[in-house]
């Protein structure tokens, strides 16, 4: 290992049992920690669940999204500052302000600390408060897992009404000041080779100024079932940290419907279906109330046990940067079923699960059908997803070339520790 480095690490929200945010920020703030560096890690809301000796320092926002009541008015006593005003105001207007006003806070909080750290690590607020700490020489990096401007189009292009595309711009507005941050930044990692490409398209950013770091999952936590654990011969699982178009959950849905013409498959969601969204409708369209359950967020140990009994895990998203639900099923030995979208065909290869073109329902259909009808070929997906896993995707790996990738972009840039 090189030199101990004193990291503060931000994330503007860490959902610590979906999304992949606030799995991201434990697990790489515990390794960094286990390989002798010193992190910190600084949050809004919600906060992630963080490993003994890592220390978080919240950052509240006015949590204005939180359940079970998202764009709520906050009492008067709640407001603290003119951050919190402009938070406000940028929601009453269709606007998404926390990638803002989160970068605002910490740059307020870490200034004066300035000297306690070598480096500032960004998880993809990417807002103009970022640039007052390159301003005052604070070394500056940040993880772009993909573009949100992918979500964007995706979102604009399910829109239903002229009314609906308009709300989505005003929405996704900070998009520009995303790419416009990243591109003064000390440096930029992603997480796949794919994601480095549409960086490049969607933010303007060379590829040769993003570096890939994959990241992974903890096998010693997920993994195969233990020996005579029998797998739910007719359980599909679904791991969706929202219910929106990129993730494609309807067109799973309409394979369900068309697999239950033929066997009785049932299919969990690990997330929650939008009061009135479009998973919510398709359950009513198809009928499928009685063959669908959503667990909402899980903590990791349940995650798991979800993953060692599922007869297969369905992704069927029309995007992924990475896909962490695909490594995680492969560290549990579960046969895949996935779209072409994206990295999936990068993070799966092409022996962990079967592949299918994004938003083709029947595809989609047969492909599930095949895995489920056929034990000895879903054992043959889930061996090779475990061998891929342990060879590609581990935290510590991750970890160890996150680390060399501050100590280069210090060296680089000619800053001293």
């Amino acid at each position: 290992m090189g030199r101990s480095l004193r990291i503060a690490l931000l994330s503007y929200r860490s959902k610590p049992h979906s999304g992949g945010q606030g799995i991201y920020v434990r697990a790489l703030s515990r390794e960094l920690a286990e390989l002798g560096h010193r992190v910190e890690v600084f949050s809004g809301q919600p906060y992630p669940d963080l490993d003994a000796g890592v220390p978080l320092t919240p950052l509240p926002s006015l949590d204005l999204y939180r359940e079970p009541d998202p764009f709520r008015t906050p009492r008067p006593s709640e407001f603290r500052d003119w951050i919190d005003v402009a938070e406000w105001a940028a929601m009453c207007t269709a606007g998404f302000p926390e990638p803002l006003t989160f970068s605002l806070r910490a740059a307020r909080h870490l200034l004066p600390r300035a000297g306690e750290f070598d480096l500032v690590h960004d998880n993809q607020s990417l807002g103009w408060g970022l640039l007052r700490l390159t301003r005052a020489g604070v070394p500056t990096v940040a993880t772009v897992h993909h573009p949100v401007a992918i979500d964007r189009e995706l979102e604009l292009a399910a829109a239903p009404s002229l009314r609906r595309r308009l709300t989505l711009h005003r929405w996704y507005g900070f998009t520009g000041m995303q790419a416009r941050v990243a591109a003064r930044l000390d440096a930029v990692t992603t997480v796949s080779e794919n994601s480095r490409r549409d960086i490049a398209t969607h933010m303007g950013l060379p590829a040769s100024a993003v570096d890939v770091i994959p990241v992974g999952i903890d096998p010693g936590e997920f993994r195969p079932p233990p020996p005579g654990q029998q797998r739910d011969p007719d359980s599909i699982l679904v791991i969706t940290s929202a219910d929106v178009a990129l993730k494609g959950l309807v067109h799973l849905l309409e394979a369900l419907a068309k697999l239950r013409t033929e066997r009785p498959a049932r299919l969990t969601v690990v997330g929650t279906a939008r009061p009135g969204g479009p998973a919510e409708a398709a359950l009513d369209r198809l009928g499928l109330r009685d063959a669908v359950r959503f667990t909402g967020p899980v903590p990791e140990a349940e995650l798991v046990g979800l993953l060692q009994r599922a007869a297969l895990v369905a992704i069927p998203s029309l995007y992924e940067g990475f896909s962490l639900p695909a490594v995680e099923a492969m560290a549990c030995a579960t046969p895949l079923v996935t779209t072409d979208a994206g990295a999936l065909p990068e993070v799966v290869g092409s022996r962990a699960g079967l592949r299918v073109r994004a938003g083709d329902v029947g595809e989609l259909t047969a492909a599930l059908k095949l895995v489920l009808d056929s034990p000895s070929l879903a054992e043959q997906l889930g061996r090779a997803g475990r061998r891929r896993v342990l060879d590609m995707f581990t935290w510590r790996a991750t970890a160890q070339r996150t680390a060399d990738w501050y100590a280069a972009t210090l060296e680089r840039k000619g800053f001293t520790c």
